[in-house]
């Protein structure tokens, strides 16, 4: 695509092929890129604001991070109650980063929404998630810019928001799905080496974390292209191609786990699914120190089951990964 300027709208509208020239890349069903640039997206999941069920117990609204570049977050915060591990107890902040090939996704997506609304809920913590900017308009690495400044933003903010005395700056999770996990993986990195940041990444929680390599591992060559799977081999190989920056392969750092290094141990959690193409390398980067690296391999299972699955067996496996990850933040907690 060069140096052509792009254009985004959320619809794709079959009549655009005569206006922009040809198709020249996309991810059938989700996005297309055209030969000027010009860029759609279909609308398969509903956009939904911050409302949600009183039954629920959690409160929900929306605060702008960074008008110029249009990124914001929803916030998500478990009501209090008088039972002892609430009294007097500041709620650690989960920061999170939606999936979707770093191209496609919203915060407000409604099945982003349910599913942080109940992760807010079962885990006992607030919940920011972040609306990034996305590829190939902003191709990486702004998500991951977009990311660290949340998180700045987080350190300005704290002392000017009602919702901010309710959390604990100093138990901060960085998580997200697929793509959204890769951008955790980043910006704690990233922030790693940050000067003056008075706030605490404590852990990340990366839920079947979307990496890549030229070679093919046995589970990509298992899930190959088949359609019944949420990612396949020839849509993830399309999701780099539009998202890394110009001239890159799938050996580029983007692609690749991130090595932390900081001062202070940051623990992780990742979650696998037995059916997802990403699980060898999912499950590779989970080799090392078992004390900070944490594995959970959910059976029967394939990408984005806990937002996208309809069955039982999704529905109930997304219960226990919400109980892991219940379990991985208050993990030495008291008053659990």
């Amino acid at each position: 695509m060069g140096a052509t300027k792009l254009t985004h709208v959320t619809t794709i509208n079959p009549n655009n092929t005569n206006i922009h020239g040809p198709v020249v890349d996309e991810v059938e069903g989700l996005i297309k890129v055209y030969k000027d640039g010009h860029v759609e997206r279909s609308q398969l999941v509903p956009c939904v604001g911050p409302s949600l069920p009183l039954e629920l117990g959690v409160a929900c609204s929306d605060v702008v991070i960074d008008n110029l570049n249009n990124v914001w977050a929803r916030l998500y915060v478990p009501m209090m109650t008088t039972t002892k591990s609430s009294v007097s107890k500041l709620l650690p902040l989960i920061v999170y980063f939606h999936g979707g090939g770093f191209c496609v996704g919203s915060t407000s997506w409604s099945c982003y929404h349910e599913f942080l609304a109940r992760l807010s809920s079962r885990s006992r913590c607030m919940v920011m998630s972040v609306d990034y900017r996305l590829a190939p308009e902003n191709p990486l690495p702004a998500a991951y810019e977009d990311g660290v400044n949340a998180i700045l933003w987080l350190n300005k903010a704290r002392n000017d928001n009602l919702w901010a005395k309710l959390c604990d700056f100093g138990r901060i999770f960085l998580a997200g799905d697929s793509a959204g996990g890769n951008i955790a993986d980043q910006v704690a990195a990233r922030l790693a080496s940050t000067e003056d940041l008075t706030l605490k990444i404590e852990g990340t929680i990366l839920i079947q974390p979307f990496y890549g390599g030229e070679e093919r591992t046995e589970s990509e060559k298992r899930v190959g292209n088949n359609k019944s799977s949420v990612l396949t081999l020839e849509g993830s190989d399309a999701w780099w191609r539009l998202s890394l920056p110009r001239g890159a392969d799938r050996e580029h750092p983007y692609c690749k786990p991130v090595k932390i290094k900081s001062s202070t141990v940051i623990r992780t959690l990742v979650c696998v699914a037995e059916m997802d193409l990403l699980m060898d390398r999912n499950m590779e980067m989970c080799d090392g120190n078992e004390e900070v690296i944490k594995r959970v391999l959910h059976k029967g299972v394939g990408h984005a089951f806990h937002i996208l699955g309809k069955s039982q067996l999704a529905h109930t496996t997304t219960l226990e990964m919400l109980c892991h990850i219940d379990a991985f933040i208050h993990h030495d907690d008291p008053l659990k």
